[in-house]
């Protein structure tokens, strides 16, 4: 049996029947780092917002370790085909590992947009990454930094609430390679607006902020696409310091759909 971590849940808020924006979390997080974009979002302009929880998050390591990239692929299905029945036009909008689902899935689904947030294009090159399954018999899991706790946040009492798993599942970060090789075949397939937003103070991000923009934009097949460069946030741009400046530019990312 498993149980979701309290505060972790998958959400729902209804509002608008004609916009629904789909919210999906990042690589061992949880729905709860999208639920202040989502109360915004739906507070201030209306929209239906839901909150997905990814296969094997939000409740212990192990089960993440039991989950494929594929199934983190159909939680995003799933969530679209639940919200589309509570809206007529849907945006997708994902932070770092939810803006890789997002991204690969738009390319898939009749959505409207789509909302990249601190998303990576590929991992370091490293040999370990085609043998995490057979590593990760003898080391399951890997530190996320060597660095102290909260190092990267700005807004340090976010961090001390957020919720996500201490470590790295080592298999899991396989999932996530085999994920990023199947966004980068289907960016040129993605032809909805694109709202690509990146802080230049994130430390965590594999390569860097402005070369993973710059890859996914440049490979984007979209004619409309846009780049928003901030800065004074952390990875967790939907917690951190600047996330009503990400929010507001979302909202308006949204609401220029409907024009």
């Amino acid at each position: 049996m498993t149980y979701l971590i309290p505060t972790a849940e998958p959400f729902f808020f209804p509002g608008s029947a004609k916009t629904g924006v789909l919210l999906v979390h990042g690589f061992t997080g949880a729905p709860k780092e999208m639920r202040w974009m989502g109360e915004a979002l739906n507070r201030e302009h209306g929209f239906s917002c839901l909150g997905i929880r990814l296969a094997g998050h939000a409740t212990r390591p192990e089960d993440m370790i039991r989950a494929n990239y594929t199934d983190w692929l159909a939680s995003v299905e799933d969530g679209y085909a639940l919200l589309s029945g509570a809206a007529e036009r849907i945006v997708l909008a994902g932070l770092s590992m939810g803006g890789v689902l997002c991204l690969t899935m738009a390319a898939q689904l009749p959505v409207a947009g789509v909302i990249a947030m601190a998303t990576p294009y590929a991992l370091p090159p490293d040999w370990r990454l085609n043998y995490t399954e057979w590593l990760s018999k003898f080391q399951p899991y890997l530190p996320k930094s060597s660095d102290p706790p909260g190092t990267g946040w700005f807004d340090q009492q976010a961090w001390k609430d957020h919720v996500s798993y201490p470590q790295n599942p080592l298999r899991s970060i396989g999932e996530l390679n085999k994920l990023l090789t199947v966004m980068r075949a289907a960016l040129p397939q993605v032809t909805v607006p694109a709202l690509l937003v990146y802080s230049k103070d994130d430390l965590y991000l594999p390569l860097g902020s402005e070369a993973s923009m710059d890859y996914i934009y440049n490979h984007l097949g979209s004619k409309r696409k846009e780049k928003r460069l901030i800065s004074g946030s952390g990875h967790v741009l939907t917690r951190d310091s600047q996330r009503e400046m990400v929010f507001r530019a979302a909202a308006e990312f949204i609401h220029s759909l409907q024009a």
